[in-house]
């Protein structure tokens, strides 16, 4: 079962997501210095995943991730240049992301994996009693 975990995180990654999505009227983004990164959260398997969206990366030479307390951080660095006949064009950035981890993460078992485009880390979770209770509502008498 697939348990979405962006809601933990509280108000402002989605905050973020929806500031990075739209440009503002002048036509430039306000966080154009450090671009963010696409990424999804969930917990699978009594496993995190951070799955983040780095298309036309080096992983081995452009890619960091680091662990600070309870933070997760992705940064990536991109140069790249084409040149044609008469033309010439390139695109370069310094992109980064951080997630907050699950307080029950092993940190020291966490590994990431590079496909097509898309950095996966993945970290155990230890195993805890299910979070989840019904609350039972009491009901005043209006008579």
């Amino acid at each position: 079962m697939v348990t979405p975990v962006r809601g933990q995180h509280g108000l402002l990654p989605d905050l973020i997501d929806w500031v990075e999505s739209f440009p503002t009227m002048f036509g430039f983004r306000p966080m154009a210095g450090v671009q963010g990164i696409r990424v999804e959260d969930f917990v699978e398997d009594g496993k995190y995943v951070v799955r983040a969206e780095l298309p036309g990366i080096d992983p081995g030479r452009d890619v960091t991730i680091t662990v600070d307390g309870r933070l997760l951080t992705i940064s990536a660095e991109r140069t790249e240049e084409t040149a044609e006949k008469n033309r010439s064009e390139f695109r370069y950035g310094s992109f980064a992301r951080t997630v907050a981890l699950p307080a029950d993460v092993k940190e020291e078992d966490i590994k990431a994996n590079y496909t097509k485009g898309i950095l996966t880390v993945t970290a155990p979770v230890a195993e805890t009693a299910e979070a989840h209770r019904k609350i039972e509502i009491e009901t005043g008498d209006d008579s």
